[in-house]
């Protein structure tokens, strides 16, 4: 079982910036297919950022340039900086883990840009 939890969500104003966390557990961490998806209101979920276990990242293309995804195989930890925000980036920021075949999901976090 791979638990995941998120934090750093929050309220931004556009132009903002901000960095969400995913803490996850299991010792074979480095072999985790790490994602960040988000679920826009009342809009279906989609993928924001991915990276391998080797570093490789993919991005998708409203995020690109603006959005950085990283991991810290050491800490269990797999990151999202978000530059540049726009009111469209408001979402339920999810994290998900694939490993052996299986998906793995943290609760969220919600981030908003308002001004």
């Amino acid at each position: 079982q791979v638990q995941l939890v998120e934090s750093g969500g929050g309220l931004v104003q556009p132009g903002g910036s901000l960095r969400l966390s995913c803490a996850a557990s299991g010792s074979r961490f480095g072999t985790y297919f790490m994602v960040w998806y988000r679920q826009p209101p009342g809009k279906q979920r989609e993928l924001v950022a991915a990276i391998t276990s080797g570093g490789s990242t993919d991005y998708a293309d409203s995020v690109k340039g603006r959005f950085t995804i990283s991991r810290d195989n050491a800490k269990n930890m797999v990151y999202l900086q978000m530059n540049s925000l726009k009111p469209d980036d408001t979402a339920v920021y999810y994290c998900n883990g694939q490993f052996g075949g299986l998906g793995y999901w943290g609760q969220g976090t919600q981030v908003t840009v308002s001004s």
